[in-house]
């Protein structure tokens, strides 16, 4: 679609959620029948952040499969305050296993609710961290604290009516088709104040940078947005 500056060809921290309208699911796929569509994209590069908006506002259109988009203006989310103990809500599903070629392991069911889930998030965590090199060997061993608290009474509640809050989804890495289990469930998060916001900025687990692990905080008032940018074609 459009070609990045060379120091961000292998950036990858970033996240971004599906386009956000009215939608009805049929076997020919998904169908949006709202005349508006959003995109919620974060970035705690500010650099590139504003590369990226100023990219995509230079488009005419953009073509998602038989879907085309005219950018149309951009808005900054009101700041979240965030502390060490957070409450969030998953706007997409979150992998805590990687996809690896001839392994299904990706696909393996972890229970939410066992020190194995939070385990595998930490190091996934830490390791996205420590990759930015924003961050002291000082400051990541410091960083220890780190523990997810599923909502009991939601997972209850989800399997009570038979429905589920892990799936499996398609997931494309060089062109190459693997399958990774998503999670999407609320939970309480405890970890110190700079882990709480790199994940609330960049997402939580593996394929962030794809659409998956995206984040709000339970209670944020989504709707308090200051317009950023309006597209003008001359």
């Amino acid at each position: 679609m459009f070609g990045p500056q060379k120091e961000f060809l292998d950036f990858n921290q970033y996240n971004f959620s599906g386009l956000k309208g009215q939608t009805k699911v049929s076997r020919k796929g998904l169908h949006y029948f709202s005349a508006k569509v959003t995109l919620v994209f974060s970035c705690s590069d500010q650099r590139f952040l504003e590369y990226f908006l100023a990219r995509v506002l230079e488009q005419k259109e953009i073509i998602v499969g038989n879907l085309h988009l005219i950018p149309e203006s951009t808005e900054v989310e009101e700041p979240v305050k965030i502390t060490d103990e957070s409450r969030f809500l998953c706007i997409s599903p979150i992998v805590v296993i990687p996809a690896a070629f001839n392994d299904d392991s990706s696909k393996k069911f972890v229970s939410p609710e066992s020190d194995e889930f939070s385990d595998l998030l930490y190091e996934s965590t830490l390791g996205r961290m420590e990759a930015t090199g924003k961050y002291t060997a000082e400051q990541l061993t410091s960083f220890y604290k780190f523990q997810l608290v599923a909502d009991h009474e939601y997972i209850q509640r989800i399997q009570a009516s038979h429905k589920k809050f892990a799936r499996i989804y398609p997931l494309f890495d060089n062109d190459v088709k693997f399958e990774v289990r998503g999670y999407t469930f609320p939970f309480i998060l405890y970890a110190a104040r700079e882990v709480q916001e790199f994940i609330y900025e960049n997402g939580l687990g593996y394929f962030t940078h794809k659409g998956f692990g995206m984040l709000d905080v339970a209670n944020n008032d989504s709707i308090q947005r200051t317009p950023q940018h309006d597209v003008n074609y001359a």
